[in-house]
């Protein structure tokens, strides 16, 4: 059964969450792609919002590639825009390149180093929000399990995947929530 997460949950959580990632890139260690790939296969659920928005319930689909170098997420269902987004992040040497589309805007590509902690991963990039310098983070926080799933999901968990961005030309020294997408591992259709 899907986590639910109001909109007073997810903010308050996220924020405690947020208050942690100062220190993630410190005391974290450079990984693998071929170790992240494989954790977000599968289909997932659960409420997104942008920072001060009400959530909307989403689909999301991953799929990773055989040699474990490419990972496509498909956000889609309750995603402001008419088509789903597609997330393909791909394995660049020491980084990950992200290309993002939306099936509205051009796309976006973005360079990030991916982190673990904890089993957490973070993605970590510099890059351009709003017209302004700024560190950008993809951060995928481990879920714990709830009591009433069943043992085909006990292997996952699930992810709170947070995008949060720093500005650079900012005084605060701190992420700021951009984005919070929960995501619940479905159950297989018997």
């Amino acid at each position: 059964m899907p986590l639910k997460i109001d909109r007073l949950n997810l903010m308050l959580g996220l924020t405690i969450v947020l208050s942690v990632f100062s220190s993630f890139s410190v005391m974290a260690a450079k990984v693998s792609f071929k170790e992240f790939c494989p954790q977000l296969v599968g289909q997932w659920a659960g409420d997104a919002a942008k920072a001060g928005e009400i959530p909307r319930k989403v689909a999301i689909t991953g799929f990773c590639s055989h040699d474990q170098r490419q990972l496509i997420l498909s956000v889609s269902i309750g995603t402001r825009a008419p088509f789903s987004e597609t997330w393909w992040f791909r394995e660049q040497g020491d980084q990950v390149l992200l290309t993002y589309y939306d099936g509205v805007a051009e796309d976006k590509q973005q360079l990030f180093s991916l982190y673990r902690q904890n089993g957490d991963y973070s993605l970590l990039g510099e890059g351009v929000v709003n017209a302004r310098p700024a560190l950008i983070q993809l951060l995928f926080d481990a879920q714990t399990q709830t009591q009433t799933q069943t043992q085909a999901q006990n292997q996952a968990g699930g992810w709170q995947w947070t995008q949060n961005i720093q500005y650079l030309d900012d005084d605060i020294d701190r992420y700021q929530l951009f984005r919070g997408i929960e995501m619940t591992p479905v159950a297989p259709s018997p």
